[in-house]
């Protein structure tokens, strides 16, 4: 069988499936599930193009590697077949670990277990499924490679991670402000002393990345709309949950039902490969279907929840730079009693605060190195003459406040 097959992407054009490896982890089930997994979850209610998957990006990113490791193979750096195949397979399986709604999940149903960490341990699985030709692979995604700067293509300030998912959210988006100029940084992309360095001709590139990756964050990821369809997916889930608890049998696929009905969490979650296993199985539309039948359900709280997130009738959310004073809070709280009809206790739902950060240079975390043409080693922040490049360092934090419309 020929697998060495082309695919058609929206943002490159053609790009290649590069071994038969390669090919057979993409056919994989773990794999094939984030065709199922909106890569930017409720961002589809703000601007209805955003309804790419985890799968676009995956294998966007596995061609910028391509891309990367062809450039600096050309500038001199020796990188063998077998370290290509391992980063490009690092990359593509960066995010395997992502549920749906991933945010909203790791708050909801399994508290306090990182992505990352479900990553790495599919990752293993698959290693031992392809007999351990997965291992140098591994090694690169954990950062335990002897040759650091394939690691920092995968992870770091400016990675392919990052390269990919601005200019794809971008494109589908069409929030023009995130896109930049990926053949441009990597064509600046050079190796000093086994980390990854941008050449000086780059500054200006660098520059618009990070500038471009702060506005995606207030525009796209971080808008108060997006943010108000994630936190109604919480409450539900959350309610949905409490229910299940208290012994109420909800409708639910047998793998979210899993996680309706079990107290999973960071210490248990690897305990048992049953939670693996549920977990893999569920997408996009588990929670979708779940939704829907939802929102006729007995209970008022999960109804009206799912109601309000299915006719996008969604929370008010006002976001600022001091938090809600407790005066305003229950005003508000008591005003949603009386408008649902809810008892106290229950307007926990509909009334409540929560915070957000943006953060679009972490300076001292794998710093973005201009390589000057006197071959010394300088920070972005010290080489760029663009005076807010500094800011970009500090973490903007703002809170929100979520009530339901009508009050």
């Amino acid at each position: 069988m020929n697998k060495k097959k082309i695919i058609n992407d929206p943002v490159y054009g053609f790009i290649s499936i590069p071994s038969e490896l390669v090919y057979d982890v993409i056919s994989h089930p773990y794999f094939q599930r984030l065709r199922y997994i909106k890569q930017l979850g409720m961002t589809h209610l703000v601007y209805p193009g955003a309804l790419h998957t985890r799968f676009h990006h995956a294998l966007g990113a596995m061609h910028l590697m391509s891309l990367a490791i062809n450039l600096l193979k050309s500038k001199g750096h020796t990188i063998t077949h077998g370290e290509e195949e391992a980063a490009i397979l690092a990359i593509l399986l960066h995010d395997i670990g992502h549920g749906p709604f991933s945010h909203a999940l790791e708050h909801s149903l399994v508290t306090g277990i990182r992505h990352e960490d479900i990553s790495a341990k599919l990752m293993d699985n698959l290693n031992i499924h392809f007999d351990g030709r997965l291992s140098h692979a591994i090694e690169i995604f954990n950062g335990t490679y002897h040759k650091k700067f394939l690691h920092q293509l995968i992870s770091g300030q400016l990675d392919l991670d990052r390269m990919d998912y601005l200019n794809r959210d971008s494109f589908f988006t069409g929030v023009s402000e995130g896109v930049i100029s990926s053949d441009r940084i990597i064509k600046m992309f050079n190796v000093h002393e086994d980390n990854l360095v941008i050449e000086e001709k780059g500054i200006y590139s660098i520059e618009k990345f990070l500038i471009a990756r702060r506005l995606m964050y207030w525009q796209v990821y971080l808008h108060k709309t997006v943010i108000s369809g994630e936190m109604i997916l919480v409450k539900l889930l959350e309610r949905a949950k409490e229910l299940s608890a208290k012994g109420m049998d909800l409708f639910a696929s047998p793998s979210l039902n899993h996680f309706l009905k079990n107290d999973i969490n960071e210490a248990n979650f690897f305990a048992q490969h049953k939670n693996l296993e549920h977990f893999t199985n569920l997408d996009d539309q588990d929670i979708y279907a779940a939704v829907k039948v939802w929102a006729e359900h007995p209970d008022k709280i999960l109804s009206t929840l799912c109601k309000m997130l299915t006719s996008r009738n969604l929370y008010r959310v006002e976001m600022g730079n001091e938090k809600v004073g407790d005066d305003r809070l229950h005003f508000l709280q008591d005003a949603a009693v009386n408008l649902l009809e809810i008892k106290p206790e229950e307007a926990r739902y509909f009334v409540f605060t929560d915070s957000i950060q943006n953060r679009a240079y972490n300076a001292g975390v794998d710093n973005i190195k201009i390589l000057m043409k006197n071959n010394n080693i300088v920070d972005i922040a010290k080489a760029s003459d663009l005076s807010n490049l500094e800011s970009l360092q500090k973490t903007v934090e703002k809170y929100i406040l979520c009530y339901p419309r009508g009050i």
